[in-house]
């Protein structure tokens, strides 16, 4: 009996997955209901008028390479969202299963967990320890999917490794323990997928939305043990990446592509940190929180005043107020070295 057969879902368990066309590039397709024909202005490799292999091998080959993992630990979709979707899917029962949060945190999280009509458990960072994990808490508390994001957006600081392996060993065979790490590739610490050999009930999220700047190409990685790769792929759609997007994450999946994605996190880096320290002069400001992301979290004694100097500027900034304990707070993407210069004097 697999070790998940108490958590996923006793009907997905089950499931015969939906059978698509067979994929076989040596043959001329003649069997997927296809036009025989490119559209007119269609540059593509392979040809938009066919449909794109199901989980692509050579971009599940590339992923495991740049993650540093399996092939067979690695599922693609349309970005993180997508794979928090098909996680609470498969995992939640409507109306009898949870999903824990700690907020102030990513909202979907919560918005899928509502659409699958699971319960959702809260369990507040602890902002008086640089919003660090309240471990006791979780630790009491009863899920089937446990969501944590480190780099947690909009707090942009690192939760504790060290506790987020014990609480994924408390929940062995009773929860699954998603860390998503959206903004590793910003900060100084190797990713927890590691350890995922160790600790199959540990699923990571990864995206190549933030440092390699293809948020518009939608493309996410759910890291995670095989048996719980093999049931999300029974879940997900036979189609999920389009081939554009394949095409363009293969093409800047290259060495000499990531070199450059590599320089310019270094820059962002830069960045934050003098964008930070600048913040921290400005007489309207309480405090700007340490980041380890590509955004920083400032607290204003004004925070309209400071959302319309931006806007003057022709900067939008994130409003994060509506977030437990976040009252007069905004949330700042690190910008180019000239935008940065111009928000911090728009808040002068």
């Amino acid at each position: 009996m697999s070790w998940l057969t108490n958590l996923a879902r006793p009907e997905i368990a089950n499931l015969k997955s939906y059978e698509h066309a067979v994929w076989d590039p040596a043959l001329e397709r003649m069997h997927a209901n296809e036009l025989p024909w490119r559209a007119l202005g269609d540059n593509t490799d392979a040809g938009l008028n066919r449909y794109p292999e199901p989980q692509p091998r050579e971009l599940i080959a590339r992923l495991s390479a740049l993650y540093d993992v399996a092939p067979n630990c690695v599922l693609a979709g349309r970005g993180s969202d997508e794979m928090i979707d098909l996680l609470v899917r498969v995992f939640c029962r409507a109306g009898e299963d949870s999903v824990l949060i700690c907020p102030p945190t990513f909202g979907m999280y919560a918005v899928s967990a509502r659409i699958q009509n699971a319960q959702v458990v809260s369990i507040p960072l602890q902002a008086d320890q640089g919003f660090a994990l309240d471990e006791q808490a979780v630790l009491a508390a009863d899920a089937k999917l446990i969501f944590l994001c480190s780099p947690n957006n909009p707090t942009a600081n690192l939760l504790d490794e060290a506790a987020v392996l014990r609480i994924a060993a408390h929940f062995e065979g009773r929860a699954l323990v998603v860390m998503d790490e959206a903004y590793i590739e910003f900060a100084d610490r190797p990713s927890i997928a590691r350890h995922i050999g160790a600790a199959p009930q540990l699923a990571v999220l990864r995206t190549l939305s933030k440092a390699h700047g293809l948020a518009g190409a939608r493309c996410g990685t759910l890291i995670a043990n095989p048996e719980v790769i093999g049931l999300l792929r029974k879940v997900i759609s036979p189609y999920a990446i389009p081939q554009l997007t394949v095409e363009a994450a293969l093409r800047l999946l290259q060495a000499p592509q990531l070199a450059v994605m590599r320089s310019r996190v270094e820059e962002v880096r830069r960045e934050r940190e003098k964008l930070s320290a600048a913040l921290r002069q400005l007489p309207n400001t309480i405090r700007v929180w340490p980041s380890a992301a590509n955004f920083v979290l400032a607290e204003f004694h004004d925070v309209d005043r400071a959302l319309s100097r931006s806007r003057a500027a022709g900067l939008l900034i994130r409003d994060v107020r509506t977030q437990p304990g976040l009252g007069k707070a905004l949330r700042i993407s690190v910008g180019t070295p000239e935008q940065n210069d111009r928000l911090l004097e728009a808040l002068k």
